[in-house]
């Protein structure tokens, strides 16, 4: 294979400086002549009726230009698949937090009066706020009509809060717990969390005479959202044009509509551009956090260890709506029975409806739920054997070849090696101080599909120009494609220009998200790259009088060596007369049948006298595919085990009575410096995998099993078992004290 001079060297971001420097554009950014800043008003109740809305005193407010309620847009609703939410409250909230209202007003300050001036009379029903009391037959319905809503993925035999049920298996799960010698059954627990990105969402809107708009907004999918809103307010998508700004932060919360609708009927009633920011009060009531989730597991085995049958059961609570979720349920769940050999597996997923806040995507969606109670379960089975946790994983990791435990044939996965290695590295098996542990935990992760599109073209001077309407949410996925660029056209990194299209000039695609940003635009701009040298080489040919296979690229020129002629780009673009432009794209939607693979310790002490957990070192394992940059390889594994420390200790969106009580960052914890332990990452690199050059994700895997490896570890040092998160000292010291 030839040496590689830019892929696969630590590269910066090429939008690096202008971040830092502030000249990078935002929505927040974004200002428009004639604009008007967007407020909603919430409802303060989970659920009721709304029997009176009166605006007159908000629209006698100086500076109030127009106020939308929900009788503006009566039966319009909203979704990315499940078109199950109103734009604003149509005669009902379902949750604290609801837009009830929106003011456009000449100033945020004059907005937020004008909220204050609106009357809502309300009349207050009982809430339904218990995922599994929801899914009663005698549940009060907070959806009666949810049969007839768009993009259900089946049809209901009748209503429920129930409101998507899926399946996924393997063998005959009933058979296999009759070849069991021990049943192991436990249900596991996790909480409500947030994205913190440090961007709330935002969006400006331009309505036109037309009825279409120009949007300005921080999601990462902009066709997706054309569609979604397009569809919401019953125009043709092409009336839309969603226009690229950087984002954030995402963590998988930057893919949906958010406030782009009622932000669009304020424009167009007021007929000027208006700007609406969620604060992060608002984020945290109503943004669209991780799934809080029951999963109940139950394992059969034989005595000598070798795993037999294994049932999931997921009750994932949705919250009020399920318009946040692009399938409408989360896909993490057929994953998340972990890459070992089972012969009989039967995994079942209920999205459920509460008078809570809804739920959407963040990072790896469903899988560390599923794989925190998983890894967790497979520690518990260990002990009830009497086996050492990792020698029992071992007897049962799958092998390159096997069939994984939903039915689908993995050729590479390399389990066994990236445990062997996470286990060396870990010291593993060392003696350890008195109350410390360590725990182990595993993922595998196949890479995910779609479609992008990548153009490219090369001016007079020898510039190159990438384009494409591709928003990287902070991946870095545009200094992969100028690596992958700069790599085939052997040009300097620094000769090669970004422009991010619109979604009018740009081909539409399925977006950033689910590790696929690599797989999806890094192949096409692998084939751009590919179709632009050979462009390259027929012009040269052409000009030079020889055949294109005798021409050679080198720092942005060509070479005719056997005529000692030499040609630049520039020249070659003047000799001909316009520049030379390709477009390169990528579609597929074929399972891929190679596997990332991750193996995580955690090293933990736990002081017995009050349930206090430190964490004393973090080893990971990764056996993955080409790494095409170093840097933002590892970027991406430290920033995934950082959120899932977080996740395991300290996250939690509480809500009482409907009501979430963590608003502000001083009561919603995450990981500071203080809490990062040192952290060692090995990875072991071959030419596997769909994206270019065989590469893998990697944006998700080191996320997934760090608190099921937390929670080992908790164990393994004091024999406390929290089955669910976060693992606090309180949780431990109670159990502790409990014996």
């Amino acid at each position: 294979m030839a040496i590689k001079k830019v892929v696969g060297i630590p590269t910066p971001r090429v939008e690096g400086k202008d971040k830092v420097t502030g000249r990078a554009k935002y929505t927040v950014d974004v200002t428009l002549p004639g604009m008007l800043w967007g407020k909603v008003l919430r409802s303060p109740i989970p659920s009721g009726r709304i029997k009176r809305i009166d605006a007159s005193r908000a629209l006698h407010l100086p500076g109030v230009k127009t106020v939308v309620t929900g009788e503006d847009v009566t039966g319009l609703k909203i979704g990315r698949r499940v078109y199950d939410m109103p734009i604003l409250a149509d005669g009902v909230v379902r949750f604290i937090g609801e837009k009830v209202a929106a003011v456009a007003a000449e100033s945020e300050e004059i907005a937020e009066q004008a909220l204050d001036l609106i009357e809502v009379e309300y009349e207050d029903l009982e809430p339904v706020l218990d995922p599994v009391k929801a899914m009663e037959p005698s549940a009060p319905l907070i959806h009666p009509d949810v049969m007839h809503y768009k993009g259900l993925p089946e049809k209901l035999a009748a209503p429920s809060n129930d409101f998507i049920y899926k399946t996924w298996k393997k063998g005959d799960i009933s058979v296999g717990f009759k070849q069991a010698e021990l049943i192991v059954e436990n249900t596991f627990a996790t909480k409500t969390v947030h994205h913190a990105y440090l961007e709330p969402h935002s969006c400006v809107v331009q309505a036109n005479e037309s009825g279409g708009a120009e949007i300005w907004s921080c999601s990462k999918v902009p066709y997706a959202i054309r569609e979604q809103v397009a569809n919401a307010i019953r125009i043709p998508p092409e009336k839309l044009v969603i226009h690229p700004v950087y984002i954030g932060g995402d963590f998988g919360g930057k893919g949906d509509f958010m406030d782009i609708a009622v932000c669009y009927f304020l424009s167009r009633k007021s007929g000027r551009p208006v700007k609406m920011i969620m604060d992060y009060s608002e984020e945290f009531v109503a943004g669209n956090p991780r799934h809080a989730s029951i999963i109940k597991v139950k394992t059969g085995v034989k005595k000598d260890g070798t795993l037999v049958a294994h049932h999931m059961e997921f009750i994932f609570d949705s919250g009020a709506y399920g318009a946040f979720k692009p399938n409408g349920f989360l896909n993490g769940p057929h994953l998340s029975a972990g890459p070992y050999k089972i012969p009989h597996v039967f995994i079942e997923e209920h999205m459920v409806y509460t008078n809570k806040v809804p739920c959407g995507h963040m990072r790896a969606p469903g899988d560390p739920q599923g794989f925190f109670a998983n890894e967790s379960q497979l520690d518990l089975v260990a002990r009830k054997l009497g086996m050492e946790p990792a020698e029992f994983r071992k007897k049962n990791l799958m092998r390159d070849g096997d069939v994984d435990p939903v039915g689908e044939k993995i050729d590479y996965i390399k389990a066994e090696e990236t445990l062997k290695r996470a286990l060396e590295e870990a010291g593993y098996y060392k003696p350890k101080p008195k109350n410390v542990g360590r725990g182990v935990a595993l993922v595998q992760w196949v890479t995910n599909s779609g479609q992008g599109s990548v153009a490219l073209e090369i001016d007079e001077q020898g510039a190159v120009t990438l384009a494409s309407a591709m928003l990287d949410q902070g991946g870095g996925t545009y200094t992969l494609l100028c690596e992958i660029v700069a790599e085939e056209l052997k040009v300097p990194l620094e000769k090669i220009r970004v422009q991010t299209l619109d979604t009018k000039h740009g081909i539409k695609d399925t977006g950033i998200g689910g590790s696929r940003g690599t797989r999806v635009y890094g192949n096409a701009g692998y084939d751009a790259a590919m179709k632009a040298v050979a462009e390259i080489k027929r012009v040269a040919a052409e000009k030079m009088g020889c055949s294109p296979d005798e021409i050679v690229l080198s720092n942005g020129a060509v070479l005719h060596k056997r005529a000692e002629r030499r040609m630049t780009y520039a020249e070659l673009v003047k000799s001909q007369g316009s520049p030379i432009s390709v477009i390169g794209s990528y579609s597929d939607a074929t399972k891929v049948h190679q596997a990332s693979m991750c193996a995580q310790i955690a090293e933990v002490e736990v002081d017995p006298e009050t349930g206090q957990i430190k964490l004393r070192k973090y080893t990971q394992a990764h056996n993955t595919g080409t790494v095409l940059n170093p840097l933002m390889h590892q970027g991406q594994i430290d920033g995934g085990t950082v959120m899932g420390i977080g996740y395991a200790l300290m996250e939690h969106l509480i809500i009482e009575d409907g009501k979430v009580a963590t608003t502000h960052f001083g009561d919603y914890k995450i990981p500071t410096i203080q809490d990062i332990p040192p952290m060692k990452t090995v990875v072991t690199e071959t030419p596997k995998g769909p994206g270019p050059y065989n590469s893998m994700a990697i944006g998700e895997t080191s996320n997934i099993p760090v608190a099921a490896a937390i929670a080992n570890a908790v164990e393994d040092a004091v024999g406390v078992r929290i089955k669910d998160l976060p693992i606090t000292a309180e949780k431990v010291f109670e159990s502790l004290r409990r014996g």
